[in-house]
């Protein structure tokens, strides 16, 4: 069968590339056309559009760049009428896949989303738009099949699909690691500012104010795969702080403590069981607008799954040398380690195990045959 996959930043790049491989167990005939990245170009197929040309972040962002966002849309239509696939897959990234979920059912061709959007987390209305345009919905958070349950949606919890690419991970030893960006042996704590170029700016300085209060340590940042590492050299200014590009599973494995941007790596560094600070700061007028249609009483993965605040999250005010100095200080310590480590196991056990890209790849080619 011919396949439209549409992913829209580097986390959907990477669940998407592993569905490609499951769906290519369950249909060795598969042919794949998509909007995604790297990744999933390794897997074969025709790259329609990188994810790095529409990568924008927050309601003003969004505002500004609004008519090419609306020319990448119907860009994407036209390319999906061209192509006339079988099977349509959408992978989060609601702002964009949500019209075009809606235009294809108008248009005959059958929806799968991969990977709900937040709904649960803000403008509970979408749900009227999910229900009348996508025909399969399958979720990875336990409590995303619940919130479902209650508007008399059947969805299809498949598991996280981070489990299998953690465990599937090819692990670098440490002395390798070390000897490869010539670090020291003093334990390293990791820094993870986000993917986008707006967020990582307003990340990384502050986080890195607090290198000189831990000199026993070594600071490594994870560059994120949408970046060029040009573009961290301006925040490296001190002694003891290096740069990892597109290596943070590797970065992880050997991490003591990290400070991780509000987003998917707070599940990543929480599966890898490394202690962590969660941070975040948005524009003063976005955070304004987020605070008005956000419903939740927090904004980490890890302690929405947990429904109970397994990590501190430093937000916009909090996010502060201040403040970042005294959580890390705590994360270091052994017993705030050693509690934190449980909470992280249940997380796992409630991510439901391996096989999610198998189970979707499953379900999405036996609603076809």
């Amino acid at each position: 069968m011919k396949y439209y996959l549409i992913a829209g930043e580097a986390s959907g790049d990477l669940h998407g590339s592993n569905l490609m491989k499951s769906l290519l167990i369950e249909d060795p005939k598969a042919e794949f056309r998509f909007w995604g990245g790297d990744l999933m170009q390794a897997v074969g197929g025709t790259l329609v559009k990188h994810y790095k040309e529409r990568s924008f972040m927050g309601f003003i962002e969004i505002l500004l760049n609004l008519r090419k966002i609306l020319g990448f849309i119907k860009h994407c239509k036209k390319d999906i009428e061209a192509y006339q696939p079988d099977v349509l897959i959408l992978i989060d990234n609601s702002g964009f896949n949500l019209p075009i979920a809606k235009w294809a059912k108008q248009h005959g061709f059958t929806t799968h989303y991969y990977i709900s959007p937040q709904i649960w987390a803000s403008r509970e209305g979408r749900i009227k738009t999910i229900k009348a345009y996508v025909d399969y919905m399958y979720v990875v958070l336990p409590f995303v099949k619940d919130f479902y349950d209650k508007y008399d949606y059947p969805v299809h919890f498949v598991g996280h699909p981070l489990i299998d690419a953690i465990n599937n991970h090819e692990q670098i030893t440490p002395e390798e690691f070390k000897t490869k960006h010539q670090l020291d042996d003093r334990p390293i704590i990791a820094i993870l500012p986000g993917s986008r170029k707006q967020e990582i700016k307003k990340m990384l300085e502050t986080m890195l104010t607090i290198v000189d209060d831990f000199p026993a340590y070594q600071f490594v940042i994870g560059g994120a795969p949408s970046q060029e590492a040009s573009f961290y050299a301006p925040f490296i200014k001190k002694k003891g702080v290096h740069l990892v590009m597109n290596e943070t599973y590797d970065l992880l494995s050997l991490s003591n403590a990290a400070l991780v941007t509000s987003g998917t790596a707070t599940l990543e560094t929480a599966l890898f069981k490394v202690p962590q600070v969660v941070c975040y700061k948005g524009s003063y007028i976005s955070y304004q607008i987020a605070k008005r249609i956000i419903n939740l009483d927090y904004i980490s993965l890890v302690n929405l799954i947990m429904d109970k605040p397994v990590v501190t999250e430093l937000i916009q005010n909090d996010f502060n040398a201040e403040r970042l100095k005294e959580e890390l200080t705590k994360i270091v310590d052994d017993y705030q380690r050693a509690v934190m480590f449980l909470d992280y196991y249940d997380l796992e056990k409630r991510l439901g195990g391996r096989g999610a890209n198998d189970k979707a790849a499953q379900l999405i080619v036996d609603a076809h045959r």
